[in-house]
Parts: C-alpha cells; structure tokens; sequence
C-alpha cells in the first residue's frame, strides 16, 4: 500500500500504471482472466486494516475473495513475457497485489491458497529454475529487505512493515521503472518441485536474490505447508507457453522427460501443484480416487469414478457420461501413451479432465458414470432395443440410488448423445434435479417432432439452476479422406442450428463472434451454444472434446467458465493425465 507516497507521485503513478512492457505471447493469454476493479473495493492500506486481526485461515480467505472480485491493480493485471532458451513464459510483474494502482498491498498467502488462485488464473507457480530466469529478466532488481526472524513475522503488521520497506525504493525508480515493469529481488517464492511428490505437507520456498543474481534462500521445505510470513511472495505464471513458437503448457513440459529441463533443473514435474489431496494414498501424488464397474441388462456397461473421500458437506454431482461410438471406457478415460496403445487412449481424457475439474469446483463432490454399451455404439443399442426409454431410466435410477440427493449431469459425446434424447423420450418433463445438460458434438438425435425442444424450454424455465451447453462445428464442410461424411441438416452443425432456432422462439439469444467461433446465449448465460466455423474443411469432431471440451461442458454458465482454461485452447488437463 501507498500511504508514505505524496500526491504528486501517486498521479504519476496512476498514468504509468497504463504502461506495460512488450509482450511476445498472443494477447488475449497476456492479461488476467478477472473483472474489472469494482468501483467499491478497498485500497491495499484498507484491505490491511481489515485483515489484521483475523486468524490465517479467514485472512486469506478474505485475500482470496478480493482477487477474485477484481480487486487488483491495473498494472498487476499483465503478464510480461520471460525468455529460456527457446521457451517464452507470461509471468506476473510483480508479487500478488491487492488494492489500487496508487495503494496496494503485496500480501504474503500460504501454498494452498497461492495454488487457489493460480488455478482460477489460469496460472501455475514458478520452479527454482523459472525464478531464477525471472530475476535475470527483471529490468528492475531490488536488495533483499530480511526483518529479524520472531513470532510475529508471520503475522500483518509486519507483513505491512516489510511492504512499506519494499515500497521505498520501489517508488524511487518509477521514472525509470514504471508500473508494470518486471521486478524482482524483495521477496521469496513459494515454488513448486518434485520433492513436493514426496513431502504434500510442505511449502517450497527459494529465491530472495541479491541484485548480482545470488539467492538468499535456497530451495526449502522445512515448513509446513500451512507456514506462511512476511519474506513469502506469490509470482504468478500463465499456463499457457511456447517452445520454439510453438504453442503447449507448463504442465505439458514439466511432465515431459525430454523437455522438462527447460523449465526445472531437478527433472519432470508430474504434478506441477500443490493441493490438499496430494499423498493422499492415490499413485504419483494425484487426488486419490476410486472405480467400481457395474452391469445392466441389456448390455450396459458402467464405471464409476469416485472420489476416495466424499465430503458428506457437500452434494454429489452426478455425471452420466455417454461414450462416443468405437470406444472402450479406457480408451475415455485415457492415459500417457504407451508403445503398442491404440490411438484412442490419447483422445477425450475425460479422466484427466475429471480431476481437474475436481480440484476447480469446491461446491461439490463430482462423480462420473462412464456409460459404454456392448455394441460400442448408442444408436446400434437404441435400434436394437426399442425399449431403450424404459431400460435408460432403470439404470439411471439405480446410479441415482447410490447418491441420495444427488443432482443429475446428462452429457455425452458424439453418439452418446442418444443417451441423453432416449432418456428425454420417455420423459414427460425432465426431472428438476437434473441440474445441467450438455452436448459434446452429440445432439445428432435432436428432433422437435418429438418435442425434445419442448422438454428442454420447459426445463430451462422451471429452475435458474438449469444449464444447457451446446458444443458443435461445421461438420457438414468437413472432409475424409477428401469426401464430406454428413449432411448440413443432419450433422451436429444442421442439429444445433435447429435447435437454435427452436429454442430462439422463446427467448432473444445474443451472439458474439470471435476466432471463428460463434457464441449464442440466452437466460443470462445459463445457455449456450459454442458453433465453431471451418473454412478449413478439418474434422474437428474429437478435438471439441479434447481441447477442453468437457471442462467448459461442466462449467459453462457459471463463475467459473473460462477460468483457468480456454475452450479450443491448449490442454488445461495434462498434469493430471494418467500414467497406466
């Protein structure tokens, strides 16, 4: 915060706070995901004041809640562009920041609540050798500030006794350093490392460099992961990278033996995070999770994935999960290839997406059904059995009776859409704790004459809670092997058009246009269609999924869409894509 700064300084401070350095990534992955500064939010000497009496866990809390808010200032809010070797990274400017441009705070925050905002920012935390690139970068290198160690080093007073020390020398270069400029030395990084595979009850801590490049602190993990004081700083680092130009994630080059020492100068990182559930008995330090199989007649299939430990605090989230055609329940859920595996295993990672999904959302526990039929494929089991209404809502009752209270996910990708239509068919409405429905490239099966807009339009009006998302290209341009495979009515793209319109009698939908995707949105976002154009004539069918599909599937419409990831984007996933 900015009290021992005059008036004239905090006006130059507030227009060069406009300023920003070069950037070498695209721009829309160069600034924070977040809103705007709410015109009410507490500066950084307020936000101070009002957190000082409260124990750790409501202080971040609080911390957390302001960044989500928006309550950051502006110059904080942009990414500046770190080069190793061949790899460019997007990295905060400066430490987490709360308040204004003119009055901030750098606040010290514990691992846990440092990795909460690097997952809603769409960011990871730094290693030691990504710190050590930052300090080598930074234009402007300030002398490490130590405090004598004591008991109350970790509490707020001196956590504002050492910003304003930090702050001194800060303002005295902004002439020539304006806001926004890279800078670094006056604090330690919580980091991430390997070691953290080994020790999860653990916070890393390195860095605090001199101005000729030494470090203070030295790799660390003698604290508890809990531990946090006022030489603790949190440096964001957009997920989203390249090498050598070419575009991949932190998570995907960390993990990957050959090109992890890039970006780690103690081997690959499988799991680039820290997390409450890492140790936790499951292998390799993932969240710990569990899979029972099932069998219905007729010639149904079923995988349960299943958190280790429910939070009987919260409410299960039921995911139905209807296989696309041709594929196994391990080849959905997917792995790390192998020599020798089929090709499908590193197609949908629904598993992989699953867990990220599971360390996003904090409201619920998240269960998923895999649902594969003998015939592997939906629209073969349906002619087959003709019936299927009836024997679809026998076997959703039997998973629902498993959750008591549970609410309910429809979703499924190509074919598997015709789980869901079989279900809406024997329905007079649909139930109101179906909470969200989703079409993953499958809405093949939509048919008015069948009233299936007249089952979704009442259930979208009965409840605010009620989701549709829509995910589909133009398929009907699409070619293989140099031939077109469906026709423009009765492809995904003519199905979703129709759909559109249907449910566009009801309500105005807003459409915005971006990269070539169309977006359309009705009920203030509780649905939407995501129609993505191609000129290109590629078939995009199994990259919906794969490029985060099933992510924004399960997030659209809410707080938390977009968060983290992009839909189309680089996998946000891969640090949680199985091994075996």
């Amino acid at each position: 915060m900015m009290a021992a700064i005059s008036h004239v300084e905090r006006m130059r401070f507030r227009r060069l706070a406009l300023l920003t350095t070069g950037l070498l990534l695209p721009a829309a992955a160069a600034e924070l995901e977040l809103p705007p500064r709410p015109g009410d939010a507490r500066s950084g000497r307020e936000l101070a004041a009002q957190v000082r009496a409260l124990d750790v866990t409501a202080r971040e809390a609080a911390v957390v809640a302001e960044v989500r808010r928006g309550n950051v200032p502006e110059f904080w809010r942009r990414f500046v562009a770190v080069r190793i070797a061949g790899a460019a990274l997007l990295v905060s400017p400066d430490y987490l920041a709360v308040g204004a441009d003119d009055d901030y705070f750098l606040v010290p925050l514990t691992a846990g609540s440092a990795q909460v905002l690097a997952d809603d920012l769409g960011c990871v935390l730094p290693t030691r050798k990504m710190v050590d690139a930052i300090h080598r970068a930074a234009p402007l290198k300030l002398t490490p500030a130590p405090i004598s160690p004591s008991a109350a080093m970790t509490t707020v007073p001196v956590f504002e006794q050492h910003h304003a020390m930090v702050l001194a020398p800060r303002v005295a270069a902004l002439a020539a350093f304006p806001p926004g400029t890279l800078v670094a030395g006056h604090k330690k990084d919580v980091v991430i490392t390997p070691q953290l595979a080994a020790r999860p009850d653990r916070v890393a801590i390195y860095g605090w460099h001199q101005p000729d490049g030494t470090p203070i602190q030295p790799l660390h993990l003698g604290h508890a992961a809990s531990w946090v004081d006022y030489s603790h700083g949190v440096r964001l680092v957009r997920r989203e990278m390249t090498v050598d130009d070419v575009a991949t994630t932190v998570d995907a080059v960390l993990a990957d033996p050959g090109r992890c020492a890039l970006l780690s100068d103690e081997g690959a990182i499988t799991i680039p995070r820290y997390g409450a559930d890492r140790g936790s008995g499951a292998k390799d330090g993932r969240p710990a999770q569990k899979r029972a199989e099932l069998r219905f007649e007729p010639a149904v299939r079923v995988v349960l994935d299943t958190p280790a430990r429910l939070d009987p605090a919260k409410p299960v989230r039921l995911i139905l999960y209807a296989l696309p055609a041709g594929n196994t329940i391990e080849q959905t859920i997917g792995r790390r290839p192998r020599p020798g595996d089929d090709w499908h295993f590193d197609l949908q990672h629904i598993g992989a997406q699953l867990r990220w999904l599971r360390a996003k959302v904090t409201d619920a526990n998240l269960v998923l059904a895999y649902l594969q039929p003998d015939e592997k494929s939906w629209v073969l089991w349906r002619r087959k059995h003709t019936d299927h209404p009836r024997r679809l809502s026998e076997i959703v009752a039997d998973l629902r009776a498993r959750f008591p209270g549970s609410k309910l996910v429809l979703t499924g990708h190509s074919a598997g859409g015709g789980l869901t239509f079989g279900l809406l068919d024997g329905l007079e409405e649909i139930p109101d704790d179906v909470e969200r429905i989703a079409f993953l490239d499958s809405n093949y099966a939509y048919d008015p004459a069948r009233a299936h807009d007249a089952k979704l339009a009442q259930w979208l009006t009965a409840s605010g809670a009620h989701r549709l998302c829509v995910l589909a290209y133009e398929d009907h341009l699409a070619l293989l092997d140099g031939k077109t495979f469906v026709s423009e009515q009765g492809g995904t793209w003519g199905r979703s058009r129709a759909m559109l319109r249907d449910l566009g009698t009801r309500w105005p939908f807003a459409r915005t246009d971006a990269d070539g995707l169309q977006r359309h949105t009705a009920l203030a976002g509780r649905v939407e269609f995501l129609l993505k154009e191609n000129p290109g004539r590629a078939v995009l069918h199994t990259r919906q999924v794969e490029l985060n599909g099933f992510i924004h599937a399960m997030l659209a419409g809410t707080e938390l869409a977009g968060q983290g990831y992009v839909y189309l984007g680089a996998r946000a996933y891969d640090a949680w894509i199985e091994t075996d």
